[in-house]
Formats: C-alpha cells, sequence, structure tokens
C-alpha cells in the first residue's frame, strides 16, 4: 500500500512542475486547430468530389 501513496504524492510533485498554458495561450491553439482542422477537411471534401464527378465519367461511359 505504501509504494501506490508513494507514487500518487510523487504525480502529484511532478504535475506541480507542469508549466501549464495560459488562458490566452490556450484559446489561441485551439482556434489553430480549429482552422487547420476546417481547412483539411475542406481538401478532403474537395478531392472527394472531383473523385466522385471522375469516377461517374468512367462508369457512365
Amino acid at each position: 500500500m505504501n509504494k501506490v501513496l508513494d507514487f500518487i504524492k510523487s504525480a502529484i510533485n511532478e504535475l506541480k512542475k507542469v508549466q501549464w498554458p495560459s488562458r490566452k495561450e490556450t484559446v489561441r491553439l485551439t482556434a489553430y486547430v480549429i482552422g487547420v482542422s476546417f481547412g483539411v477537411g475542406l481538401f478532403v471534401m474537395l478531392f472527394d468530389y472531383i473523385f466522385k464527378e471522375l469516377l461517374t465519367l468512367v462508369i457512365t461511359d
């Protein structure tokens, strides 16, 4: 049981050493992630549309 308590205490001490990002930095990085995800989604959607149209041309001829 002592090993488990020592592990928990050690984990808490390590978490206290972590330099957590500020609120401003968190909001900025979250906006980047949302923007990049949106951009990649549009890119995939464009290629999906192009491939669908090409496949339709191949199949209907």
